[in-house]
């Protein structure tokens, strides 16, 4: 079998109907084997604000405690998961729905933080790969949400830790994560490959600022375990192979 990549798709626009139309119709001529992993951060915050909990990160991660836990499985596992998997089927997709806690595939444990108590946000132990591989044996994409199996709990554990995870376990040829950004700029021009010692110079230098340190950062450390390539894009940058390309050296 080819080797697969691995999509992380933000949950930015996936509660937008065309946007998911869209992006199905792109992973639908995909024909390299696939998992998708997907977020869906906006909509648990305002599900959060609508039933007046307030929502709380720390280092861009969310504090979960036990009323955030059910809204986010509930939301993750169900209306998101099954959203984006009726989509993916509607485009010709063999699209399966999981998460985290089916099968054991995700293991996790607390996440521990030096002053605040992250409840259950979860710091991932172990991925089962064996039922991921079977199942993209079976020409089925397997669509993965964040929440994960733990001894004495469900955790909720980031998107982007479980993508970089979950490529690292199948030995995925790649993995990209497709946001509302279209890459990394520089004076407004996207730079098209960075290698992960340039990458370092241009956050140093400050060229890579906020919101993008989290996802470069996460792009060098799954470079690190072994996959060969990262792209962080959009869904325009995915259609016509754009975005930003992390590389361990040119």
């Amino acid at each position: 079998m080819t080797r697969p990549i691995v999509i992380k798709i933000s949950g930015h626009q996936i509660d937008d109907p065309k946007y998911l139309t869209d992006l199905a119709q792109v992973i639908s001529g995909m024909k390299q084997p696939k998992i998708i992993v997907h977020g869906g951060g906006k909509e648990i915050s305002q599900l959060q604000e609508q039933l007046g909990i307030t929502p709380r990160y720390i280092d861009g991660v969310r504090v979960t405690d036990q009323a955030s836990l059910d809204l986010v499985v509930m939301t993750l596992c169900g209306t998101v998961n099954k959203r984006l998997v009726h989509y993916l089927v509607s485009a010709g997709v063999n699209a399966l729905g999981l998460s985290g806690i089916d099968m054991k595939l995700i293991q996790a444990e607390p996440m521990h933080h030096s002053s605040v108590d992250m409840g259950f946000t979860g710091h991932i132990m172990s991925v089962n790969r064996e039922p991921l591989l079977t199942l993209l044996h079976s020409g089925i994409t397997p669509v993965i949400a964040p929440p994960c199996y733990g001894e004495n709990s469900i955790y909720n554990v980031n998107g982007d830790h479980v993508a970089g995870a979950v490529a690292q376990a199948v030995q995925a040829e790649s993995i990209i994560f497709l946001s509302n950004v279209e890459g990394v700029l520089q004076d407004d021009t996207i730079i098209p490959n960075l290698t992960s010692e340039q990458t370092q110079k241009l956050i140093n230098d400050e060229v890579i600022t906020g919101g993008m340190i989290p996802k470069v950062e996460m792009a060098l450390s799954t470079l690190a375990s072994g996959v060969e390539s990262v792209v962080i894009s959009n869904l325009e940058g995915l259609q016509t192979h754009g975005g930003t390309v992390f590389t361990q050296s040119n």
